[in-house]
């Protein structure tokens, strides 16, 4: 595994990618994802290692995740590599999907939306989300760039 895939904070990409994540989830809500400080790097990492569930997808026809932090992957059971060449609808059950696009829009009109629901890890174990938030990622010209989300309240179902 090379540096740059085992420690993906560190690459400059995803540094700036961190760094929009945190923007946009605080122009949307008002609030803060993280109460950090420092460079652009050790704002990332700390991002990368919260104790909460971060992911985004892009803005493709089909969205493919483009981030997750270190919570993440261990809850999908996936690297890095195989997450962000994810579609973001394999994560939710085809059951779902109708309710998950609605979200999906409803965020991409509003801003940001609460959500709550079932989601698979790759090995199709279900877990129930609750008090999620997805909110659209905006980019430097303030254009929209992809949607991300957080929650720290999750439970395995059998």
């Amino acid at each position: 595994m090379t540096r740059d895939v085992q420690f993906p904070w560190q690459q400059e990409v995803i540094i700036h990618h961190s760094l929009r994540l945190l923007y946009s989830f605080n122009y949307w809500t008002g609030d803060f994802l993280l109460d950090v400080s420092g460079s652009p790097e050790e704002i990332a990492q700390a991002l990368f290692d919260a104790p909460f569930v971060l992911v985004s997808h892009g803005t493709e026809v089909d969205p493919i995740f483009n981030y997750a932090n270190r919570k993440a992957l261990e809850l999908w059971e996936v690297s890095w590599e195989d997450f962000t060449q994810l579609p973001s609808r394999k994560t939710a059950e085809e059951v779902v999907q109708e309710e998950r696009n609605r979200l999906l829009v409803e965020t991409a009109n509003k801003g940001f939306s609460n959500f709550s629901g079932v989601r698979l890890t790759s090995t199709g174990q279900r877990f129930y989300i609750e008090n999620g938030i997805i909110w659209n990622l905006l980019d430097e010209k303030h254009q929209y760039c992809g949607q991300a989300a957080v929650y720290s309240k999750y439970k395995f179902i059998t």
